[in-house]
């Protein structure tokens, strides 16, 4: 045989090669695709950039790891303003891009898209904000006031001026309920101090957020300070005055001991058990989900060394207490405005909490 002849064989066997890798390619291709179609897919919809440390990033990171865990494709979509029409167009959107559930991760979007998610039956919906419901989205949100309560324990035991500051976005329910599960804890150790709070009437302001902090500690004499915000800058405002501060849903960094602690969610298992619901059918079956310190998913980080060995233990006792059943908003409880809001023999129940708690506790001051 003639070495042409040799030659086109072999360019003939190339040929039949090149056409195999090419099928195997396209046939990879399109099992890809038909397997993006086939996957499961979250919308999540927040108001901050997922890469700011506190509300957003510590949501982003944990909606992630639980969509990841379960090979649930997330459609992201951040910084999405409240109260202006970009919520109800972004949904639209991702329900476009096959999103089969969405998560409406700041307060007021429920009450944007109420009429939105009657449209679509068949794509659930969650919410943290527990005002507005419908068959097909749910409440989802976690009992931070637990810790919030031990927080305000550590913080009636730290103050020696018996005033701890609060910078607070608005008074809704999940604020008021932060704030008065606080005050609860503060009084319940040191019944001679107050807290006053602050509003900046946004959840991200933070010149507003640091001048709040700041007229706290020079104008009312607060020496511990606290906030529920989407960022720290009371923090970074207490610590320039010297004064001692708890974060809230971010664990910081950078700080000297004047930071005693942070309130923390593990937002990683209260998404996996919510996105594993869904995925059972599961999500919409009830009309609150609901989790908190029993189920590890709110707790206290590791404190400053300005809080002593005897005021952890202290802290760890109260903790005790929440782990065995107590009840935070339980007795006799007035408002700051002498009116009874439960009575000795009752608790305050979840309905309630969640939905209507439009009033401030007594030994709460509001500081204009």
């Amino acid at each position: 045989m003639s070495f042409s002849g040799i030659g086109f064989k072999l360019w003939k066997v190339l040929l039949g090669l090149g056409a195999i890798f090419l099928v195997a390619v396209f046939a990879f291709a399109f099992a890809n695709e038909q397997e993006n179609e086939a996957q499961a897919k979250i919308g999540f919809i927040i108001i901050g950039d997922i890469r700011e440390a506190g509300w957003n990033a510590s949501q982003y990171e944990g909606i992630k790891a639980a969509c990841d865990k379960f090979n649930v494709r997330l459609l992201v979509r951040d910084r999405v303003k409240e109260n202006c029409g970009e919520c109800p167009t972004t949904i639209r959107e991702l329900i476009d891009e096959g999103a089969g559930m969405i998560f409406l991760a700041s307060y007021s979007y429920s009450k944007e898209a109420r009429e939105l998610v009657e449209e679509y039956p068949n794509v659930a919906f969650a919410t943290n904000s527990a005002e507005v419901h419908a068959r097909n989205m749910t409440a989802y949100f976690v009992r931070m006031y637990q810790a919030r309560y031990l927080a305000g324990a550590l913080a009636g035991l730290q103050t020696k001026t018996n005033v701890i500051g609060y910078v607070a976005a608005m008074p809704n329910s999940e604020v008021n309920r932060g704030i008065n599960a606080f005050t609860l804890g503060v009084r319940r150790v040191n019944p001679s101090a107050k807290v006053v709070v602050m509003w900046t009437g946004a959840w991200q302001n933070e010149e507003k957020e640091a001048i709040n902090a700041e007229r706290l500690i020079r104008e009312k004499n607060a020496d511990v300070i606290t906030y529920h915000q989407d960022e720290d800058a009371a923090c970074r405002a207490a610590e320039k005055l010297g004064v001692d501060f708890i974060g809230y849903n971010a664990l910081l960094t950078g700080y000297s001991p004047h930071y005693l602690t942070s309130i923390l969610c593990q937002w990683e298992v209260y998404y996996t058990d919510i996105v594993q619901r869904y995925l059972k059918g599961e999500i919409n079956s009830v009309k609150n989900h609901w989790l908190g310190i029993n189920q590890n998913v709110v707790k206290l980080s590791e404190f400053s060394p300005k809080v002593s060995p005897e005021t952890a233990q202290h802290i760890e006792s109260l903790k005790q207490e929440l782990f065995n059943g107590k009840f935070i908003f339980a007795g006799e409880l007035y408002d700051n405005k002498g009116v009874l809001r439960c009575a000795k023999d009752e608790v305050i129940g979840d309905d309630t909490l969640l939905e209507r708690m439009d009033w401030l506790i007594e030994g709460v001051e509001v500081f204009e």
